[in-house]
């Protein structure tokens, strides 16, 4: 009697294109509008990254300028993120990004054609508020239009759109500096405005209206949001100094690193290499990672993420060639990715609806902080301890990060019931709104 042979299953490329599919699929149009706006704004992300090397090769200028202007660049950071999440949440998301946006784009044209040493300095503190400033509108815009449960893969997918233009725009600004400095500038002035553009046409306001009840949002009334509300948020502060402390360590991959790799005699080209296996895994893992945490405990992807971003900088001790440099980076790249959706998450999920804009500006505000003060830190710990002192602190903060995340998140609080019917009228303007949702789309 003969055997019946089983159907064969679907083949890899057919199961690679269904999982593309579910990836992307059932997100909010103007999530997409959002995503698009982040890939352009990051393919003009040019003057940040070489702006050292244009002043010390271009203009001349000492090394320790350029750390100065650098310096105060990540002060504007600082000084913008807490102010641009109060904005989002009084004049709404899209005027805070419009507001940012231009002004970025004028102030980078401007620091094209300035040669005055000062000038270029104060400009510089001003091009670093106005790029930082849209992120808090940005950040909570996603989570306006974005259901609880497909937050995880929409932040996910933003980050990837981050590394992707920045590995696109890192290496299309080398190409372009050969032609003069200049076309940097215009260059990041022009994408920045095409990025307003999407803004300004594809992008209604999302800014909950202020008719939910007092707790409605799992918090204080929209009236009672404030930076002090913020503050005596304990959790959520606790969460922002966690992510302080990881910030501190991805920090190093830009400023500690390439030193140490100078003092074991590797060139910057071996570092370039080297740095490069970060931007690869994320935009070859970022989204099949996602795939696989969406839907797990952030407590444990937050602790695992932490030991792994703390004991991969750890192995940098350990290398002695650039496999083992890039090996290292590979660890701790993960952690990165695994990280970076699941915290932006929790963040949305600890925050009022009525106050994201103030909480993702504190949060937003650890990430400046890290940036303007890790340079400091891991340059003193090289200088007074040496290079190995410095990976076995980062394990050792990788761990107490873990150990935080792990008691602070035994019991999170449930979803938030306001934001699903927000999200709701979010996708269905017209039927939750009538006429006003027609007008926001025209």
């Amino acid at each position: 009697m003969p055997t019946s042979i089983p159907p064969p299953g679907p083949t890899l490329p057919a199961r690679l294109r269904r999982a593309a599919v579910e990836s992307v699929s059932g997100l909010p149009r103007q999530f997409w509008w959002l995503w698009t706006s982040t890939l352009i704004n990051r393919l003009g992300a040019f003057v940040a990254t070489f702006l050292a090397l244009y002043l010390t090769v271009e203009r001349g200028y000492s090394a320790s300028y350029a750390g100065l202007v650098g310096a105060l660049y990540g002060l504007g950071g600082v000084l913008s993120s807490v102010g641009a999440g109060v904005l989002t949440d009084r004049l709404g998301r899209r005027p805070t990004m419009l507001i940012a946006q231009l002004s970025t784009a004028a102030s980078v044209a401007l620091l094209g054609f300035l040669t005055d040493p000062v000038a270029i300095a104060a400009v510089a503190c001003v091009v670093g508020m106005a790029s930082n400033a849209s992120r808090p509108a940005v950040q909570a815009m996603m989570a306006d239009i974005v259901a609880p449960e497909d937050r995880v893969r929409a932040f996910s997918l933003n980050y990837w759109a981050i590394n992707l233009g920045f590995a696109i725009s890192s290496t299309a600004a080398g190409l372009i500096a050969q032609h003069g400095y200049l076309a940097l500038f215009l260059g990041e002035s022009t994408l920045v405005l095409a990025c307003a553009l999407v803004v300004f046409r594809k992008l209604p306001e999302t800014r909950p209206g202020t008719d939910a009840p007092a707790g409605a949002a799992g918090g204080p009334a929209p009236g009672a949001v404030s930076l002090r509300t913020v503050l005596r948020d304990g959790r959520f502060m606790t969460v922002v100094g966690l992510n302080l402390l990881l910030a501190l360590l991805f920090q190093q991959a830009y400023v500690s690193m390439p030193v140490s790799m100078g003092q074991d005699g590797f060139s910057s080209a071996d570092f370039g290499m080297v740095i490069a296996v970060n931007g690869i895994l994320i935009v070859l893992l970022q989204i099949p990672v996602t795939r696989f945490i969406e839907h797990r405990s952030p407590a444990m992807l937050l602790v695992g993420s932490a030991l792994l971003a703390g004991y991969g900088f750890g192995l940098t001790a350990l290398a002695g060639s650039v496999a083992m440099y890039a090996v290292a980076v590979a660890v701790w790249t993960l952690g990165e990715i695994i990280n970076s959706p699941t915290q932006m998450s929790l963040v949305i999920r600890l925050s009022p609806v009525h106050g994201r804009g103030r909480y993702q500006g504190m949060y937003a505000l650890s990430w400046s902080i890290a940036s303007l003060t890790a340079p400091l830190l891991g340059g003193t710990v090289i200088d007074h301890y040496g290079a190995d002192a410095l990976w076995a602190g980062c394990a050792a903060v990788g761990t107490v990060a873990a150990v935080g995340y792990g008691l602070l998140l035994r019991r999170l609080p449930g979803p938030d019931p306001h934001t699903a019917r927000h999200v709701s009228a979010a996708r269905h303007p017209v039927a939750a709104e009538g006429g006003a949702g027609r007008r926001a789309r025209s």
